[in-house]
């Protein structure tokens, strides 16, 4: 009975020696040679349980001993933190660098970034930016070699630099900040006010800061009521701040009027200025008036005679009165000439001013020649003015007399550009103009009783009219063209 019990004991403890060798070559593949020297004993330990209980029992303990030396070597070896760690034991240090090469291999390797210290310079200059290059993990899968420490590389001392600008690359696109919009946009802001005000300046002359001047010294006039009117309404002070300035433009700018024979009116004393009419819309008898008091000497104003029609008008009536314009009647006419004024007429009347294209510059029929009996009753000279270029501002091509019936007009033009432009086609053409006064008819040697006879004041009608349409045709001739 105890040799059995003895026996069952044995083979307890073998099979207990055996499961332990199982486990520990399962836990440790990589010690294969302990695993193999295990598995040889275990048959020898078991041939000795069979001759020898006592050597089994010792050869058991042996093997538990070594087994638990092998887990404790394990857990006692230090992980490598890097190349130039340096594990104690070769064997030892040789299984553990493999061992964690491996798992480094399996995990893989990120590279690091450089880590920046600051290195104090020896002459007192200010410190420098260090970078220096993070130590890298080296690892060796199939030799077993102990890991040698690298040498430690020279840091890397970076130089402070003064900025640059930064050139942006061809490739790239550049995109504008807020701040770089906003300096363009006032830039340019600023760039069309200066060039605006430098055509204003341009437009108004030299003397732009003088009529400048003058202008708010006629706003303070009006509002004070210091201006003066005459009987017919005439008022110098509004015809010359308010409405030569207009007309100023289209005299210098648009039409490019050229005046001749100026000195043809005399710088003082009343004269009747005869002239032709024309141009579809009657702006010829105003552009006259200022040429004449831009080109005179004495900057003389021409009192106009105008059909009732003009004044019938509620707008253009009231500023034709303030402009010196008045009722075409012998005793306006009279009475003004007698008071040393210029007088200015135009014969032809709506028949002039709204004869068709194709008749331009052939005078129509001066009526009765009321005009002359005036001059010889007032003993006043006749100067005859001839206008070339009003012709081409309207070119009239037909009339719509129907039209002109309802809405009680004596023509109702129709213009290459209007009424198919609308409002568009009230724009003048820009015309060339000549205006050009003729010599003086005197009249006062005739005397004022000359004025009863009929013969005698057609005749001299006729010898003005004349002269007007001769002058027409020679400058007719000598214009090189109706725009240039």
């Amino acid at each position: 009975m105890a040799e059995s019990t003895a026996k069952k004991t044995a083979a307890k403890k073998t099979a207990t020696t055996k499961s332990t060798a199982r486990k520990a070559g399962a836990t440790t593949p990589a010690k294969k040679a302990p695993a193999k020297k295990t598995a040889k004993k275990a048959p020898a330990a078991k041939s000795a349980a069979k001759k020898a209980p006592a050597k089994r029992t010792s050869s058991v303990a042996a093997a538990a001993d070594r087994a638990g030396g092998e887990r404790a070597k394990r857990r006692s070896t230090p992980l490598l933190t890097g190349p130039s760690a340096t594990v104690p034991g070769g064997s030892t240090t040789a299984k553990g660098g493999t061992r964690r090469s491996r798992s480094t291999a399996s995990r893989g390797t990120s590279p690091r970034t450089p880590a920046l210290r600051v290195v104090p310079s020896p002459d007192g200059a200010p410190p420098a930016v260090t970078r220096t290059q993070p130590a890298t993990r080296t690892s060796s899968a199939r030799k077993a070699t102990p890991a040698k420490a690298r040498p430690e590389r020279a840091p890397v001392t970076v130089a402070p630099t003064v900025d640059e600008p930064s050139v942006p690359d061809s490739s790239q696109a550049v995109v504008p900040g807020l701040n770089e919009l906003m300096s363009v946009l006032m830039s340019a802001g600023q760039l069309t006010s200066r060039t605006l005000g430098q055509a204003a300046g341009a437009a108004a002359g030299e003397e732009w800061e003088r009529r400048f001047a003058e202008t708010i010294e006629f706003l303070q006039r009006r509002l004070r009521g210091d201006y003066s009117v005459d009987d017919f309404g005439f008022d110098e002070d509004f015809t010359r701040h308010t409405v030569f300035p207009v007309l100023r433009l289209l005299k210098d700018k648009w039409f490019r009027v050229e005046v001749r024979g100026i000195e043809n009116i005399p710088d003082e004393g009343g004269a009747l200025l005869v002239s032709n009419h024309s141009g579809t819309v009657a702006i010829d008898s105003v552009i006259t008036q200022l040429a004449i008091h831009d080109a005179h000497p004495r900057g003389r104003f021409l009192r106009m005679l105008g059909a009732d029609l003009v004044f019938q008008l509620p707008v253009v009536g009231d500023v034709a009165r303030k402009t010196g314009a008045t009722l075409a009647s012998n005793a306006d006419a009279e009475r003004l000439l007698r008071g040393g004024e210029l007088v200015g007429v135009w014969p032809e009347g709506f028949k002039g001013v709204g004869k068709p294209f194709r008749e331009r510059y052939k005078l129509q029929r001066f009526g009765r020649g009321g005009f002359v009996s005036a001059a010889i009753q007032s003993e006043v000279p006749i100067i005859p003015c001839s206008v070339v270029g009003a012709e081409e501002t309207y070119p009239m091509i037909g009339n719509m007399k129907t039209v002109a019936r309802l809405i009680g007009a004596p023509y109702a033009p129709i213009t290459p550009f209007f009424p198919l432009l609308g409002p568009l086609g009230l724009i003048p053409l820009p015309s060339k103009w000549i205006i050009e006064f003729g010599e003086p008819v005197d009249t006062a040697s005739l005397g004022a009783s000359a004025a009863d006879d009929p013969m005698l004041v057609f005749e001299l009608t006729d010898q003005v009219r004349e002269t007007i349409q001769q002058t027409l045709y020679s400058v007719l001739v000598t214009r090189r063209s109706v725009f240039f």
